[in-house]
């Protein structure tokens, strides 16, 4: 069977997504309202995608991020 290989810009988007995942799930753990997510971590999060050529391409994303972290 052949594994793929993420790309170092899809490795970064990976990440940049679990961080704000990370961030949101905080915001819900510690604050009685809507959770506020810092723009700089929105922002990191669009860039990685945008370099990883995965903005607008969420099933490519989620496949890959699938791949990544896959459920247990």
């Amino acid at each position: 069977m052949t594994t793929a290989v993420p790309t170092d810009r899809e490795r970064t988007a990976v990440q940049a997504y679990l961080r704000l995942l990370h961030t949101v799930q905080a915001g819900f753990d510690t604050a009685p309202g809507p959770p506020v997510v810092p723009p700089s971590v929105l922002a990191e999060a669009d860039r990685a995608l945008a370099a990883a050529g995965l903005d607008g391409n969420e099933d490519a994303f989620f496949r890959l991020l699938g791949s990544w972290c896959p459920r247990p």
